[in-house]
């Protein structure tokens, strides 16, 4: 398929490479013209424009905020404006159900499919191709997004026919995450300042009761206080939290352990943490306790 991927972040970058893999014809555009380099070595064409990159079949996006992905769809010579009738933009962003209901309905406008995928999965499962894309949309425009799905992913699970539940989904599930860092982070701060070896206790809580792949990942990296490079910054995991909170708010869902995320990552972010990796939060408890 021919398809464009706006987007080369940590996470993004690794989405195009197996879209390439996968055989697609692949136009890529970012930001930083920089990033494109490694891709295009692959054989990626270089995109110079956001219009030249909507010119196949398919748009993939894996942006940072809802505002990177309003300027590059609804900008001048944007992706609304540059796809074709018929084409089909995937978002991949972790964005807000407003701006989700909001591209659904705007690219119905323009006889264009939608399809809401964002990707659970660290930057090293995008290199791998081993992200789980939560999907939603409409039946032919998931059928045309299934081959691209598939070379991103380990698993495709599709929400509804509704865009904008798959966002939701997502903003659950960081909710989740984040409140493991957090939980963890307290629960080893606790037997650190206690005298327990915390390496061997978090050995003790993923060989038996908590042997999911969160509680390693993070527990290793609050353990190991190795919070740089960011996989995920804290910025971004603050605004997820924001924007699951804002779904709370429109569905009349009280939200009370989301309300205390938003107040542990703002507390980091206010101590310098923006370039962190999000799981620099589980830090907080240990400081906060005095140990360093």
């Amino acid at each position: 398929m021919k398809v464009g991927f706006i987007g080369l972040g940590h996470m993004g970058a690794g989405m195009a490479a197996n879209l390439l893999k996968a055989g697609h014809e692949v136009s890529v555009y970012n930001r930083t013209p920089g990033k494109t380099a490694p891709l295009a070595e692959l054989g990626a064409h270089v995109a110079t424009t956001i219009a030249e990159a909507c010119q196949g079949e398919a748009v993939m996006t894996m942006l940072a905020n809802d505002e990177a992905v309003e300027s590059v769809a609804y900008g001048e010579a944007g992706l609304l404006a540059s796809l074709r009738p018929g084409g089909l933009h995937v978002s991949s962003s972790t964005i807000g159900i407003a701006l989700a209901e909001r591209l659904t309905a705007s690219h119905a406008s323009a006889s264009q499919h939608f399809v809401a995928a964002p990707v659970f999965g660290r930057p090293d499962a995008a290199a791998a191709g081993q992200l789980f894309v939560a999907a939603a949309g409409a039946e032919a425009a998931l059928a045309i997004a299934a081959p691209l799905l598939a070379a991103i992913g380990k698993q495709t699970f599709v929400m509804s026919e509704q865009p904008s539940r798959s966002n939701l989904v997502k903003l659950s599930g960081n909710f989740l995450i984040a409140s493991v860092i957090e939980s963890l982070g307290e629960a080893l701060a606790l037997v650190g300042k206690g005298g327990v070896d915390k390496q061997l206790y978090l050995d003790l809580l993923t060989s038996t009761l908590f042997g999911a792949p969160v509680y390693k990942t993070y527990g290793k990296l609050i353990v190991e206080e190795n919070f740089e490079p960011a996989g995920f910054a804290a910025s971004l995991g603050y605004k997820d939290i924001r924007l699951a909170l804002a779904a709370g708010d429109e569905l009349k869902v009280p939200l009370p352990l989301a309300s205390l995320l938003r107040d542990r990552f703002l507390a980091l972010l206010a101590n310098g943490g923006e370039n962190l990796d999000w799981s620099a939060i589980g830090h907080l408890a240990a400081k906060d306790s005095g140990q360093g």
